[in-house]
């Protein structure tokens, strides 16, 4: 079969349904306030990076193109689509922010005040604190014949300020920006709120204050407004001698990239905004009012102040990972259990941590080989990889230098990891590192053993606690043998061979794997043991697998996916045996699963990479089997777990919209998927 559009939804328009998502976390009265606020800011940055990266792609397009992604919509359909839903996401985010959620918070003993609403001498200690603290960090920027329009820097809270000197009739302009480098919550010590933790927002006591900064003029307005820039970092690499320079050069060159949205307070002198309009050149297409105030992922901020247990879910702090003996070296625990899962957040993720350095001390190590796409920016993992190269061990380092909105932190752990003695490898040409590998080469009785630890995430601490996924460690000398050499071809220029022994990757035969995968369950399928096939993943856009699925579902295999944010596959075609869940929940949804039936023989794979053409293509990514049959009875459980979520799963329609899968109930009911896989654990780890 081919399959047409009417199968499809554009990738872009999708991810926007995944982002509404989000939002309807936000709006759920279930969860606790704080919770609800963490989803506005969660939901603000995420549109912060579909501007800077998907809108900036489509607007480098000519109106008429049709991308293959786009269901058949031409560019500008697609930008005229973004606008109508932006807008109207936009204005659902604020309402329920500023009605509802900050009122709510406002009950709990939680206040942003307004200047208004302050008493002198509230007021006069704020000046006071402004003058010391603030003031000084402050710059006017002035814009006249001799004062070029300034470069606005993308993501800032930025006040234009219409003034007059005075003895002068004429109006000029000047620019401040609000420091991102200071706390956007000033706390106030409020008298008339002796029970309540007060705030206000450092642009207002800003503009209260601003004709401190132009003596001897009249204000007369302040608009507040923000710009979101094309910040893709396309890279062509053919010519490139050397990749980190041209890297740094393109960073620099961000600041000058084309303004995508125009974000401003609504009110105002309209001539000062069409001038504002003109010196951006921007047309209106550009232009979001909102209500106020600007920058609402800044609300990461506020939270972090206010984790108090009433507002915020009861913890569930990591538990320990089954079949570690903490008083014995981890490579034991690894050659006794054969297979070691750890599954985060709802595990620990200090058994890497351990493993690294303990490698850096072992003296029977004698080389540690890694992949790092993201790292935290004090990570424990690059400082085991120094220790190691320090202490005399092969240390080599792949760090992908094209991590979009990493790259420079890239750049600073990798010259770190060069200064302690790592080689280091800056990816490969063409392609992203994406795959999570860690290979250890260890000499035991004469003889070299490799330890292997492979997972779905990145090696990052911090995203560990927020992000699920799956990792294993292992010694299976086939699945290490299989790395070692795709290790070779990351850093050489040794071929990939063949034949792996288990796994697949990409660019090299992943596709190919997938397909025939989902080949045979259409294949073994028929009425009386019909196929069947669970993907969890984070994207599906692929069409070649799209129209895949559809071939298996015609032949009767019943196929769920779990896809947590874009989806382009339209489920219902002449079928109802293709399902499509996203779950949206305090963790965020990061691991890849991938279930066959096999006539009954079920195989399980983990995997770094989602059905989508830049994984397969542009990507290296590895594709991994799961065969410890305790393992996979967990993997089963889990995903049982996510098709049975009636409190946090969303279900595409054929009409390609999503719909709550059941009447909702409480917060813990028994079928919110994130609960249920963390007692399954927590159950699990009372027998440890």
């Amino acid at each position: 079969m081919k399959i047409t559009n009417e199968h499809l939804i554009s990738r872009d328009l999708s991810w926007l349904d995944f982002n509404s998502r989000v939002l309807e976390e936000a709006e759920d009265k279930m969860n606790p306030v704080l919770e609800r606020l963490k989803f506005i800011a969660i939901f603000a940055n995420n549109l912060d990076e579909f501007f800077m990266v998907r809108v900036a792609g489509l607007k480098q397009l000519k109106p008429d193109a049709i991308s293959s992604d786009s269901a058949g919509l031409t560019a500008k359909e697609q930008l005229d689509e973004i606008r109508k839903k932006v807008s109207a996401l936009v204005e659902k985010q604020y309402a329920c922010m500023n009605n509802d959620i900050l009122p709510e918070l406002k009950k709990s003993g939680t206040m942003i005040l307004k200047w208004t609403e302050l008493s002198d001498a509230e007021k006069d200690n704020l000046r006071k604190f402004f003058q010391n603290q603030i003031f000084p960090a402050l710059t006017p920027i002035a814009v006249d014949p001799s004062h070029p329009f300034p470069i606005i820097n993308s993501g800032a809270i930025e006040l234009a300020v219409k003034l007059k000197q005075d003895n002068s009739n004429k109006t000029v302009q000047s620019f401040v920006e609000v420091p991102p480098v200071l706390p956007r919550f000033i706390p106030v010590a409020s008298a008339q709120y002796k029970d309540a933790r007060t705030y206000i927002l450092l642009e207002d006591l800003i503009i209260e204050n601003i004709g401190l900064l132009f003596a001897k003029c009249e204000i007369l307005e302040v608009r507040q407004f923000r710009i979101t820039r094309d910040m893709d970092l396309s890279i062509d690499e053919d010519g490139i001698s050397d990749l980190l320079v041209h890297i740094q050069e393109k960073l620099l060159h961000r600041k000058k990239r084309n303004v995508i949205r125009f974000e401003l307070i609504k009110g105002g002198n309209t001539v000062f905004e069409e001038w504002l309009m003109k010196k951006l050149e921007l047309d209106e297409n550009a232009k979001y009012y909102v209500p106020g105030p600007l920058h609402p992922a800044n609300f990461f901020e506020l939270i972090s102040k206010e984790l108090r247990p009433e507002i915020t879910e009861e913890a569930w702090p990591p538990l320990p990972v089954g079949g570690i003996d903490d008083r014995k070296p981890i490579f034991d625990s690894i050659k006794k259990e054969g297979l070691i899962p750890i599954f985060l957040p709802f595990q620990t993720f200090d058994p890497i941590v351990r493993l690294l350095d303990e490698a850096a001390e072992d003296p029977s190590v004698l080389a540690i080989k890694q992949t790092l796409y993201r790292v935290s920016g004090d990570s424990p993992i690059v400082r085991a990889l120094q220790k190691a190269a320090e202490n005399g061990k092969q240390v080599t380092v792949i760090v992908e230098l094209k991590a979009r909105f990493d790259e420079n932190n890239n750049i600073l752990r990798a010259r770190k990891l060069e200064e302690s003695g790592a080689h280091v490898i800056y990816g490969v040409s063409g392609l992203k590192i994406h795959c999570k590998s860690l290979l250890i080469i260890r000499k035991e009785e004469g003889a070299i053993r490799r330890y292997l630890h492979l997972s779905t995430g990145n090696y990052n601490e911090k995203t560990a606690r927020i992000y699920t996924d799956i990792g294993i460690l292992t010694a299976d000398q086939d699945l290490c043998s299989d790395v070692s050499a795709l290790f070779n071809v990351m850093t050489g220029y040794a071929a990939a061979p063949e034949r792996w022994n288990k796994i697949s990757t990409a660019p090299y035969d992943l596709k190919e794997k997938f397909i025939s995968l989902i080949d045979r369950e259409t294949r073994l399928s028929d009425k009386h043991t019909p196929g069947r096939i669970i993907a969890k993943m984070n994207s599906l856009v692929d069409t070649d697998i799209i129209e895949r699925l559809y071939e298996a579902a015609y032949a009767g295999v019943k196929v769920d996916l779990l896809v947590r944010g874009i989806c382009s596959l339209k489920p219902g075609i002449k079928t109802d045996n293709i399902n499509v869940i996203s779950i949206v929940d305090r963790f965020l949804e990061h691991t890849r699963i991938y279930y066959f039936g096999n006539a009954g023989n079920p195989e399980y794979y983990l995997s770094s990479a989602d059905w989508m053409p830049r994984n397969l293509y542009k990507r290296i990514e590895i594709l991994f089997p799961v065969e410890h049959a305790g393992t996979c009875k967990t993997l089963k459980k889990m995903l049982d777990f996510e098709l049975g979520d009636v409190r946090k799963g969303r279900i595409l329609g054929k009409d390609g919209i999503y719909s709550a899968t059941a009447a909702m109930g409480g917060k813990n009911i028994p079928s919110r998927s994130q609960k249920k896989t963390y007692d399954l654990f927590r159950e699990e780890s009372s027998k440890i």
